[in-house]
């Protein structure tokens, strides 16, 4: 990724898969309201896998949602560019998370891509957050 690559790809990625993310909502709505059996799916909401599936949904987008914000972020404030990277890609790797949860459910794969994800949006916030307050925000650079 060339460095002023970074945060665009998160920008555009956390878009896209945002779109996604609100079309499985459109999914779920249709499943909780107008499927034929809705009653069975509205009285299993509360248990697997339909819990999980509002987990996708709810995760998907905040995921989303933290990769725009981070990308811009990236533009816009002098972060050093290795760490920039990491935070990126880290950030991105966060999406698998919701992407896993999926994967468990309908593709019966193991929680790996869940917990990838989840550790790798962890790591991508802490070290946003280190950046910030190591940041010289009197100076055009870091500290």
């Amino acid at each position: 990724m060339s460095d002023s690559a970074v945060g665009k790809w998160n920008i555009g990625i956390g878009l896209g898969v945002m779109i996604l993310f609100m079309l499985y909502g459109f999914f779920l709505i249709y499943m909780r309201d107008f499927a034929p059996g809705r009653e069975a799916w509205i009285a299993g909401a509360n248990v697997s896998p339909h819990f999980e599936t509002r987990l996708a949904h709810a995760h998907g987008n905040l995921f989303s949602l933290l990769n725009i914000v981070f990308g811009a972020l990236l533009l816009w404030l002098p972060v050093r560019q290795r760490r920039a990277r990491w935070i990126s890609l880290l950030a991105l790797a966060g999406l698998l998370m919701p992407i896993g949860i999926l994967s468990e459910i309908y593709l019966g794969l193991p929680p790996v891509l869940v917990l990838v994800g989840a550790v790798s949006i962890t790591v991508a916030t802490a070290l946003f957050a280190l950046e910030l307050v190591q940041m010289d925000v009197s100076g055009s650079q870091p500290l």
